[in-house]
């Protein structure tokens, strides 16, 4: 038998189907473009066929390219999970673990751990990925998903890490200039730090079955819950943040609750889940971060 393919190739040819670019699958891989059009080049050239369609826009798998995809990705996940087995016959899990989640939660979170990670795992080589939006595990190349709230893929297992904590919350700065909030009614009177779209994390229930929403025009915005921190740490207004980002500012004072205990909870919006795809076996790695990660979170 004959293999006139090279694993590498094929691990190229798999990033540019899935992210429908050779841009997108260099940057997946941290390639350079021109070794990824060389790559599929050569696989074409070898198999004497066209394995994409080409356009100035995007590049789309061939009636072959396709037959093509769906035989060498069975047959990686193959190889793959035999060399894991003999890593595991070895007594440690290896490889690279590309780790997708928001990045107020790489930083607060999953950054202070990463040292003893490596030291109880040095074979592992952890990737962090900051995304502030959902992705698509397949299509980023992702091992696993660190993903706040409820989850509505139902392709995707989910591992409970456990729960955090809701907080309306302010700098004492702002506080002291705009005056602290003794009630309900008095929100909407306040200066609000707010999510750019999906605008439903703007809006939050609270104990007593009243939910209340940012007004319009009282809000200062970003899609990063990193940036409303940081904003929130200089006094522009008040936020609603997870424990997971907060729980040292509100240690140190920095930050201050508004209307403690107001927020419903236990609620669907406090999950933290690690996720990943069913129809995958659970690697060695992704058990061992996840258990890792179950012990030593600070939610």
């Amino acid at each position: 038998m004959t293999i006139i393919s090279k694993t590498e190739e094929l691990e190229i040819l798999l990033a540019v189907a899935d992210s429908g670019g050779f841009s997108a699958a260099a940057t997946a891989l941290n390639i350079q473009v021109a070794k990824a059009s060389r790559a599929i080049q050569r696989l074409e050239t070898e198999l004497q066929c066209n394995l994409f369609n080409r356009t100035t826009r995007r590049v789309t798998l061939t009636d072959e390219g396709a037959l093509f995809v769906q035989r060498i990705r069975s047959g990686l996940d193959s190889i793959s999970s035999a060399e894991e087995q003999l890593r595991l016959a070895r007594g440690m899990p290896s490889g690279r673990l590309r780790i997708d989640a928001a990045t107020p939660f790489i930083l607060n979170q999953l950054v202070p751990l990463m040292a003893e990670f490596s030291q109880d795992y040095p074979l592992i080589v952890p990737e962090l990925i900051g995304s502030e939006n959902i992705i698509d595990l397949i299509e980023k190349r992702t091992d696993v998903a660190i993903r706040i709230g409820r989850l509505s893929d139902s392709n995707l297992h989910a591992k409970l890490l456990g729960r955090s904590t809701l907080r309306m919350v302010a700098s004492s700065a702002y506080l002291a200039r705009s005056g602290i909030p003794n009630n309900v009614a008095d929100l909407s009177k306040q200066r609000w730090l707010a999510f750019t779209p999906p605008t439903t994390l703007n809006s939050w229930a609270l104990v007593g079955g009243e939910v209340f929403s940012i007004p319009a025009g009282t809000a200062m915005y970003s899609s990063s819950g990193e940036v409303l921190k940081q904003l929130c740490l200089a006094g522009n207004g008040i936020a609603l943040l997870s424990d997971f980002m907060i729980h040292n500012e509100l240690q140190s004072g920095s930050l201050v609750e508004v209307l403690p205990g107001s927020v419903l909870s236990p609620n669907d919006r406090e999950l933290v889940q690690a996720v990943y795809y069913r129809n995958t076996t659970l690697s060695s790695r992704i058990s061992a971060f996840t258990g890792f990660l179950q012990q030593r979170l600070t939610l």
